[in-house]
């Protein structure tokens, strides 16, 4: 079996085989980390729950009251005065059977969220084969196909994050950045996401 780096190595011995609560967890992530890009911090949750049946499916949506540290780009396939509406709302991309034409054509996914009307679904829907892999297909389970399009984009450029039970009945889920704001305060009362 390979060896484990040496900052590896420094890591596990800084942590303890213990639960921690969130205000030792926050200072220990913070000391054991050596990564030089922007580790993301994720909680991973072990449930007593079958994944192979449907009615023990855990999944939905949270938006974190302070975010992940990160912007995300938002596109909005709309028509009429939905458009106006995501584009005060804040939306990076705004557009309607010309954007689904581009994804179609280009290949195109150059965003982190997509977020659709009903109406347009028809269209949106021949695009499953190339935004399915990629997790970018609107969903009206996560609140990604709606009329209330300027809540949807608020929602997730705040920080919306998605959560599933994975075929383990494990569930991760990102919480923040470690080198955001947040963090390097070490307060962990805001910290708690």
């Amino acid at each position: 079996m390979k060896k484990a780096g040496k900052n590896i190595e420094k890591a596990r011995k800084a942590v303890e085989q213990r639960p921690y609560t969130l205000a030792d967890a926050v200072p220990l992530l913070q000391k054991v980390k050596f990564a030089k890009f922007d580790e993301t911090v994720e909680v991973t949750l072990r449930l007593g729950v079958d994944p192979k049946h449907a009615d023990q499916m855990v999944r939905g949506t949270v938006v974190l009251p302070h975010g992940l540290g990160k912007a995300k780009k938002v596109l909005v396939i709309a028509s009429g005065e939905k458009l106006r509406e995501a584009q005060a709302a804040g939306a990076d991309f705004v557009g309607g059977e010309d954007m689904v034409e581009k994804i179609t054509k280009e290949n195109w996914t150059d965003f982190d969220a997509l977020i659709a009307t009903p109406d347009v679904m028809k269209s949106v829907g021949r695009l499953g084969k190339v935004l399915g892999p990629k997790g970018l297909m609107p969903n009206p389970k996560t609140g990604t196909v709606t009329f209330d399009v300027a809540r949807a984009v608020q929602e997730v450029k705040a920080g919306k994050v998605e959560f599933r039970t994975d075929k383990t009945a494990l569930v991760h889920v990102p919480v923040g950045k470690m080198r955001s704001r947040l963090w390097q305060r070490g307060n962990t009362s805001r910290a708690a996401t």
